[in-house]
């Protein structure tokens, strides 16, 4: 049988751990602000933040019945609980833009600020993984 591997599995369930609960005090935060002052744009980024939240509740779902089962589950089921992990994982990352979308609604420069950022910190990242062994 296929045993999972800790530490990367930690670091992944660490991350969606925070993505979780920063989208749902977000959502919560931005809900009340969005019925008190509505706008289209603060809307769209709340129909992309709640809608990944599913996605990020069913990845820890998937998670935690892999590593208590881990022993029991045959390689074929690892194999398609490993790609739905990952489908949902995608999604959850989406959030971002939802959240991106959110700063742009504050302030234009807000936003910029966050895109940029973002995808400077996205470059990085690829970057320092593509040399890893």
């Amino acid at each position: 049988m296929h045993q999972i591997e800790d530490a990367p599995e930690e670091k992944r369930w660490t991350i969606m751990a925070a993505m979780l609960g920063t989208n749902m005090a977000f959502a919560l935060f931005h809900g009340i602000e969005q019925q008190n002052d509505p706008t289209t744009l603060r809307l769209i980024a709340l129909i992309i933040i709640v809608a990944s939240l599913p996605f990020q509740a069913v990845w820890f779902m998937i998670q935690a019945f892999m590593m208590e089962f881990s022993e029991k589950i045959e390689e074929k089921s690892i194999v398609i609980l490993q790609r739905s992990k990952i489908v949902c994982q995608l999604i959850s990352y989406l959030s971002i833009s939802g959240i991106g979308l959110t700063f742009f609604s504050l302030d234009w420069m807000i936003g910029v600020a966050f895109t940029l950022s973002a995808l400077i910190a996205i470059i990085m990242v690829r970057m320092a993984t593509s040399h890893a062994p």
